[in-house]
């Protein structure tokens, strides 16, 4: 009889600590576009305001002050970029995981359209292009980027987990407004944006 209630107690042990193992393992939530599909690595998307703004436009490329590298700004047409995870093997883009992200257009620049933070010295500091694809580590710090839930949309943020002995402070980015034109920034710095550019996911034709 004690050897069966043993029996009960271990398998009632073991039914009760299982769903914790599930819960533990379980995938971040899919980002979602404005159809309500799941984002796919290497598929052609626009950024863009949410709720939608013409006042404050969907992301592009321009030129700032200098003519290349361009850099990422608000603007009233958007153009198409992709988003590749840290693991390239992964086809779904989920929330709160290090992405590269990329415009798809072609410029006359020499430079490559993957985003990357202009200058860590700058202040505030502006997302610019010229980074490079994949190659997860300190030298690439500067190109990762994730996607967050926020309210009833999304807000995109600098916070790379690509280097776990590297230095950084993890920020949101806004849309701060120059005399080059709205531009996108990390938040947080001595002019920042006012408040996180909340974003929706548009595919491209």
């Amino acid at each position: 009889m004690k050897s069966v209630t043993l029996l009960a107690l271990v398998l009632l042990v073991a039914l009760s600590t299982k769903p914790q193992v599930a819960v533990a393992n379980a995938a971040p939530e899919a980002v979602v576009d404005t159809s309500g599909k799941k984002l796919r690595a290497g598929v052609n998307y626009y950024i863009v305001p949410s709720p939608r703004n013409e006042n404050v436009g969907g992301l592009a490329l321009a030129s700032t002050g200098e003519y290349c590298p361009l850099d990422v700004v608000a603007d009233y047409q958007a153009q198409p970029l992709t988003f590749t995870p840290v693991n390239s093997k992964k086809g779904v883009i989920r929330e709160n995981t290090d992405l590269n992200i990329m415009f798809t257009a072609d410029t006359s620049c020499p430079q490559s359209t993957v985003w990357k933070l202009k200058d860590v010295y700058s202040s505030p500091l502006f997302v610019s292009t010229g980074g490079v694809l994949g190659n997860p580590g300190w030298q690439t710090l500067d190109n990762w980027f994730k996607i967050q839930k926020y309210e009833d949309g999304y807000k995109l943020v600098y916070c790379p987990h690509v280097c776990t002995e590297c230095s950084y402070e993890c920020k949101p980015l806004g849309i701060y407004e120059d005399q080059y034109g709205k531009r996108l920034a990390l938040l947080g710095h001595d002019e920042p944006p006012s408040e996180p550019y909340k974003v929706q996911f548009q595919l491209a034709a």
